[in-house]
């Protein structure tokens, strides 16, 4: 790094970032003004050359070796800012700190912990995450990337796929699975930095996908035959299983950073546009159902700045969160329907303006649609969040949901502000889509707490108010679809007798 790009740790995190946002703010707008189709090209060259000087990434870097301490506060502050400006520059950020540098902080050899380090902090080193492989996609536990251990290295082989910022990262976490002399597998999952650029470490990229969104971050299907220096094993405090869900609910509550400054953008853009566009002699923002989309708009950014702040004090790297899966896949999933239901909403009101990618909404439509899929397809986490609830209910012999969920830590206000449409017997044995339903449900009575306990703590109380009212009314809608009979199944045959033109009278 030159002396005049170099970081001035002492100046305060709040001072840093304001200058971040304007750089970010000039590199962006700039490039989205100048030639719209380098969005297309992968990481621009302009972003490395502008921002990652100022050396984003030591914010996720602990100050023993030189960052900004990785403060979940902080980092979830700096990824609401660069979603503003560029929601794949952000996941850039995000993969780089949930997927790489804080499991690296966590659990790597303290020596490779150095010198990783002071590769991010002096040379503008990326990192990245493999778990997909083409085979085994929400299947992750059933992986076939297999590692043997050898006299001073692990001869790692198998096939990984849609890892962000594949061809360009420098660094992998890759997780393997022991293969034993049987050829079978073990049960238990490993994890292994690679260092692309170090002998034997050669990760050769098959194919670059032509992913639709997020054109920023490279996307692809990787060959793996590589030896790994043993040292550069990560070293879990039980099972590397635990490891895994540690890593993913961390990173999955942090999440609301990046769904924060996107849904901010999207809010701001539609509130300038329908103060300006004038229909029949009003401005928009005077119509009624407009005023509706503003009001969920601001009721998203309300509810993404709770879980912000319930994060930042219970993500930390010295929180244990293999066992957090209720609350971790509840506020990532509600967070990134929130995101694309923004994004949709600021197209709506735009109009035909907004349908083209050059614009901010209709880019943000694609951009966001892949929040609702990876890190767990949201259907599937919806529905691991009611088989967490119902485990606990069968538990402890409580059928009632509002009795159960008084009693929850994290909805025990909530639950009461709801008493009404909570106040029922739960039927145990729920088909999967009604598992999905009632996950949805309970993880907005989990966010309507985290947002009555952001009120308490001073924020504006007319958006608390709206946000509340908001979340009551999505409750109760979702709870008229959950209790309405649903045995709808497909016709596999529907071939026949289904051509309406042939019911038709002809003459």
């Amino acid at each position: 790094m030159s002396k005049d790009n170099e970081i001035n740790f002492q100046v305060p995190f709040s001072a840093y970032l304001e200058d971040l946002k304007t750089r970010m703010k000039e590199t962006f707008r700039n490039l989205s003004e100048t030639d719209r189709l380098i969005l297309r090209k992968g990481v621009p060259a302009v972003v490395l050359r502008k921002i990652m000087p100022m050396n984003p990434l030591s914010v996720s870097i602990p100050a023993v070796y030189g960052g900004r301490g990785g403060q979940v506060g902080e980092i979830l502050a700096l990824l609401s800012a660069a979603a503003y400006e560029s929601l794949a520059f952000s996941l850039t950020l995000g993969i780089n700190s949930g997927l790489f540098l804080q499991p690296v902080t966590k659990y790597a050899n303290e020596q490779v912990k150095k010198e990783i380090f002071s590769r991010f902090m002096n040379d503008q080193t990326m990192g990245g995450l493999m778990i997909t492989e083409p085979d085994y996609g929400t299947d992750a536990l059933n992986m076939q990337t297999c590692f043997v251990p050898e006299q001073a290295t692990f001869h790692i082989t198998g096939l990984k796929h849609w890892a962000g910022l594949t061809g360009f990262a420098d660094y992998w976490l890759l997780a393997a699975r022991e293969q034993l002399d049987s050829g079978n597998l073990k049960r238990d999952i490993d994890f292994f930095i690679c260092d692309v650029h170090a002998p034997g470490q050669e990760i050769m990229v098959e194919e670059l996908f032509d992913n639709l969104g997020l054109h920023q971050i490279p996307y692809g299907r990787n060959r793996i035959d590589i030896h790994i220096p043993k040292p550069f094993r990560l070293e879990p405090k039980t099972t590397g299983i635990k490891l895994l869900l540690d890593l993913l609910h961390r990173n999955r509550l942090q999440f609301p950073g990046m769904a924060l400054g996107f849904i901010h953008r999207m809010m701001d853009e539609a509130i300038d546009h329908c103060r300006s566009r004038w229909v029949s002699g009003s401005p928009l923002l005077n119509y009624d159902q407009v005023q509706h989309r503003l009001a969920r708009m601001q009721a998203s950014y309300t509810i993404t700045s709770a879980m912000c702040a319930y994060s930042s004090h219970k993500a930390g790297l010295e929180q244990e969160l293999s066992g957090s899966g209720l609350v971790a896949n509840s506020v990532k999933s509600f967070a990134t329907d929130l995101m694309q239901e923004a994004a949709q909403s600021l197209v709506q009101l735009v109009g035909a303006k907004a349908y083209r990618f050059s614009h901010i909404g209709g880019r943000g439509i694609i951009d966001s649609r892949p929040f609702q899929i990876f890190e767990g397809s949201n259907d599937i986490l919806y529905a691991q969040v009611s088989e967490s609830v119902l485990k606990r209910m069968k538990k402890y012999k409580e059928h009632n949901l509002f009795q159960f969920m008084r009693l929850l830590r994290y909805t025990e206000k909530a639950a009461c502000t709801v008493k009404d449409l909570l106040n029922f017997e739960l039927n145990m044995e729920l088909p999967q889509r009604k598992m999905v339903e009632l996950g949805k449900v309970i993880s907005r009575v989990i966010s309507m707490e985290m947002v009555m306990d952001l009120g308490v703590k001073g924020f504006k109380k007319e958006l608390i108010d709206n946000c509340l009212v908001v979340l009551r009314l999505e409750i109760a809608g979702l709870f008229g679809h959950f209790k309405t009979s649903d045995s709808s199944i497909v016709v596999e045959d529907y071939q026949a007798n289904s051509t309406w033109l042939d019911f038709i009278s002809t003459v």
